[in-house]
């Protein structure tokens, strides 16, 4: 994805239909993981990874240059995405569509829900989210675009 591009509700919205899991187990969390943790690497992205399963932190991991003030926005981030069931930057840009704001008008506490992108459901097929795979530290659409295509290319 070219993050200079801004994306639509409705593209962001068929990343969510295509970008589907067939299972999701503890290995497949730390797969995921590693190879999230090598595509940010190779970019020397300073940014932290968050991956959870039911509830669970199965993986984390914080690369160079994040600090502790990404793990407070992986927390505000997942909570959208385990309260809406749609990726952080997809609630975020639905309001912004209505010509408001997720801060303005979801009535949640900012300082516990941030509908910025990064955050993405793991949704299996047949039963659901199941999990959230969480980046932080660029840009929002550069955390939305990193943690798709390492979903997209674990699927692949």
């Amino acid at each position: 994805m070219d993050v200079n591009v801004k994306v639509t509700v409705e593209e962001l919205e068929e990343q969510e239909r295509t970008l589907i899991l067939d299972s999701f187990s503890y290995e497949d969390a730390w797969r995921l993981g590693t190879l999230l943790v090598e595509l940010a690497r190779g970019r020397q992205a300073p940014v932290a990874i968050d991956i959870t399963r039911g509830g669970q932190q199965v993986f984390h991991a914080a690369l160079p240059g994040s600090t502790p003030d990404n793990d407070a926005w992986i927390a505000r981030k997942r909570r959208v995405v385990e309260r809406y069931h749609a990726s952080s930057h997809l609630v975020g840009s639905r309001f912004r569509a209505k010509g408001t704001t997720f801060e303005a008008s979801s009535r949640l506490d900012p300082d516990v829900y941030a509908a910025h992108g990064g955050a993405f459901p793991l949704r299996v097929r047949d039963a659901g989210v199941i999990g959230v795979l969480t980046v932080s530290g660029l840009p929002q659409l550069e955390d939305h675009a990193l943690a798709t295509e390492a979903l997209a290319a674990f699927l692949a």
